[in-house]
């Protein structure tokens, strides 16, 4: 049987913590025994080896049942845990971008990106500035729409863009449809595509 301690705090009355004059009883089999004077209801779950839960305070008269109060307890711990356990917990990851980035230094972080935004987590992306760059905030913009247009179908862009004199920054957040084929039709583009777009886009004259 369930002992109270002195310093635990449960969630419900147990045995004499119970001060009622008449309680209706459930058995330990969930079957109604009816309404009985506290004093018979204890000595009901004392002969069967059980302890006298308190489980519903606010009905007439209050509701008792008859069971394994450390099993209980126990049961209750365990979904609880359970529970915890399958909560997707959020994250924010950050990558970091230069306005000069190589294109495969670009692909490598973008991947990391998608992955990031496929798990479920936040992104934030940071594009750093240096020297001259600092007086040039747009060069990062154009870093941050080239990532945004890369990764649209997984995540989207999640708050404004914060313009520090060192760095411009944004959050993106999971979409709740992607998954992998959004990443493969997403997929950064190749150095070749990026020359070809270029050709396309300043013909020669």
């Amino acid at each position: 049987m369930y002992k109270p301690g002195p310093r635990i705090t449960k969630p419900h009355r147990v045995n004499e913590m119970i001060r009622l004059k008449e309680v209706r009883v459930i058995d330990e089999d969930k079957n109604q025994v009816g309404i009985l004077p506290i004093t018979e209801a204890l000595s009901l779950a004392k002969d069967r080896g059980f302890d006298l839960v308190e489980i519903a305070p606010q009905a007439t008269p209050p509701v008792c049942r008859i069971m394994d109060y450390g099993k209980f307890l126990y049961e209750l711990h365990k979904k609880a845990q359970e529970a915890k356990k399958h909560q997707k917990q959020i994250h924010v990851k950050e990558i970091k971008f230069r306005p000069k980035i190589s294109i495969h230094d670009y692909t490598f972080k973008v991947r990391h990106v998608q992955r990031f935004l496929e798990d479920g987590n936040k992104v934030k992306i940071t594009v750093m500035l240096r020297g001259r760059e600092k007086s040039r905030p747009e060069l990062a913009d154009q870093i941050l729409n080239r990532v945004l247009e890369d990764v649209k179908d997984l995540g989207q862009q999640d708050g404004s863009v914060r313009i520090q004199p060192w760095a411009v920054s944004t959050y993106l957040s999971a979409l709740k449809t992607g998954g992998k084929d959004a990443k493969a039709k997403n997929a950064p583009r190749s150095q070749k595509e990026v020359q070809s777009n270029k050709k396309k886009e300043n013909p020669p004259q």
